[in-house]
């Protein structure tokens, strides 16, 4: 009998051969979960990394695009966007929301996204982007082709979240958007952090 391995989510799953058009994300978190889910970097499997905060719970699929990496070429492009001194990236994958009218009701899968904006966040300075996407072949989110297309209120919610999930009411926030972009620069992102992932983990895919 045979031994198969499970790829690791971040470096054995390529982001897609459509990247950045269509792009593949694993998800950690679904809107349901109460504690927040994060990749284990070296094993690849998911860990627990903190309950989630008071009723604070993420409104959409949440995961990153494998091979991805948010480094230089990321804070380098957030820098110039926002005119805002960024020192670097967060040091980890490429964050990714994914809208679905339908419920999905656990993590640890893989889906195909169609990206159509983002958030350029920055945490206590670093580049953390928030890519926004729809599932591909999703019969209602399917008609939203760039973030300006997505009701403001959906889009607050989702500011919101990333504003405050990681902080107390009494705690002071380091979280800050400086800027929601459309589907051509959250492209240029996801082409940046696909860059950056090549220049400090390419090892791993050759």
């Amino acid at each position: 009998m045979s031994i198969r391995h499970k790829a690791h989510p971040w470096h054995g799953i390529e982001a897609g051969d459509n990247a950045p058009d269509i792009v593949t994300a694993f998800i950690e978190i679904v809107p349901s979960d109460t504690i927040k889910y994060e990749i284990d970097k070296i094993s690849g499997y998911l860990r627990i990394d903190r309950p989630q905060k008071f009723s604070n719970m993420i409104p959409t699929l949440y995961g990153f695009i494998p091979q991805t990496y948010c480094a230089e070429e990321v804070a380098e492009y957030a820098e110039i966007k926002s005119g805002r001194k960024v020192a670097r990236g967060d040091g980890d994958p490429l964050d990714i929301c994914v809208l679905s009218e339908r419920s999905v009701t656990h993590g640890d899968i893989l889906v195909q996204a169609v990206p159509i904006g983002g958030f350029r966040l920055l945490d206590d300075g670093e580049a953390d982007d928030k890519i926004i996407a729809v599932m591909k072949g999703d019969e209602f989110y399917r008609q939203w082709n760039d973030v300006s297309d997505c009701p403001p209120s959906y889009i607050d919610r989702l500011k919101h979240y990333f504003l405050t999930y990681k902080h107390l009411p009494s705690e002071h926030l380091i979280c800050e958007i400086t800027q929601v972009y459309g589907r051509e620069e959250a492209h240029e992102v996801i082409k940046r952090a696909m860059a950056d992932y090549q220049h400090h983990y390419g090892y791993y895919t050759t």
